[in-house]
């Protein structure tokens, strides 16, 4: 969380946001004017505490609030929109006593930081999502931590329900990290070595961790994940543009089944100029690029080298070669040629 906002209505909850600040100095303190002492510490405001509560909930990612809990409650309720964009909320007594995740308490972070803050300040967490009461998978949080992209979230809250209610759920992955549970699982959950187990398996509720397309049945009560573990190998032109790469790129992951929500980065080869197609492709699905020097591929055992590439850039392969050289693994794509000056292959970095 980059922006964290405190604020305190009383001259106690002054204090308590001062030892706040005083272990996180990036945090910011709001308190009514009434109270101002010229501390530069503290933002002091003059407009109703109605007014600034809004205002910091639509420009902090993180909202500490020390006062009631039922009157922070009738405050942000006005402006409640999505969990997916609420900032997260928490709420801590005048005595400190007890520190509660009140609003986006997975998605938003407020339970993890609920439990760092009561740590700190030897206060009671108060976290009542199901999840983490039951101590079972965070459905909607499964591989946050490793970049894991979550492919429709429309299943969510049903597979969640399923997994708090003990139903059984089947696993099923074939990328990504492991390591993404590190206690016992959860004894209603089961883990598949192969997809057409899973499919035949008698679980109530699904999740899937792949890279690749799927169509099945059981996605309705799926949540499939993508981890980032493919890596883009991109040979072009300086004038090669967005719409090229883009036609190029969706045409290889539809042909091969490969989900876009799992490609790690783009790579290519460093020329005198970052190619403006491949940075605004980049851009448009944030994405990130990284550029090899030719004496970094010219080693680099590929399936297709090509004699004519190395007479213009010095190495006989760009795409897989650096595909190749950046996953640390192997193709899953080989060279895939799109006139009039590009083409693309694809490899997946090991688990």
């Amino acid at each position: 969380m980059e922006k964290i906002s405190i604020l305190a209505i009383t001259k106690n909850g002054i204090k308590i946001g001062l030892s706040l600040k005083h272990l996180y100095p990036s945090w910011k303190v709001f308190a009514p004017e009434k109270f101002s002492d010229n501390k530069s510490n503290v933002e002091w405001y003059s407009e109703s505490t109605g007014a600034k509560i809004a205002e910091l909930f639509k420009t902090s990612d993180a909202l500490i609030c020390l006062f009631s809990l039922g009157a922070v409650i009738r405050l942000i309720s006005p402006h409640i929109r999505d969990k997916k964009t609420d900032p997260a909320v928490l709420v801590i007594d005048d005595k400190t006593n007890f520190v509660i995740s009140t609003l986006s308490g997975h998605l938003g972070g407020a339970n993890e930081l609920t439990v760092e803050i009561a740590k700190k300040l030897g206060a009671t967490p108060v976290i009542t999502t199901a999840a983490d009461v039951n101590k079972t998978i965070a459905v909607d949080l499964l591989g946050k931590e490793f970049g894991w992209k979550i492919d429709d979230d429309s299943t969510v809250t049903k597979v969640s329900a399923l997994m708090v209610n003990d139903e059984k759920i089947g696993v099923f992955q074939d990328v990504g990290e492991k390591n993404w549970w590190k206690d016992e699982l959860p004894k209603n959950v089961t883990v598949y070595s192969s997809f057409n187990e899973l499919e035949n398996s008698n679980s109530k509720g699904f999740l899937i961790i792949t890279d690749k397309i799927i169509e099945s049945n059981i996605l309705k009560d799926s949540v499939v994940y993508r981890p980032p573990c493919l890596v883009v190998g991109v040979g072009l032109h300086w004038d090669t543009s967005k719409e090229t790469i883009k036609r190029g790129l969706e045409s290889t992951l539809e042909k091969y089944n490969l989900s876009s929500l799992s490609i790690a980065k783009f790579v290519s080869l460093k020329k005198p100029h970052d190619i403006k197609g491949l940075s605004e492709i980049a851009n448009e699905i944030s994405v990130p690029i990284e550029y090899f020097e030719k004496d970094d591929l010219v080693d680099v055992e590929v399936p297709n080298p090509s004699e004519t590439v190395k007479s213009f850039e010095g190495t006989s392969s760009v795409s897989e070669a650096s595909a190749i050289k950046a996953s640390g693994g192997q193709l899953v794509v080989q060279k895939q040629k799109f006139p009039p000056n590009l083409t693309i292959a694809i490899a997946r970095i090991p688990n």
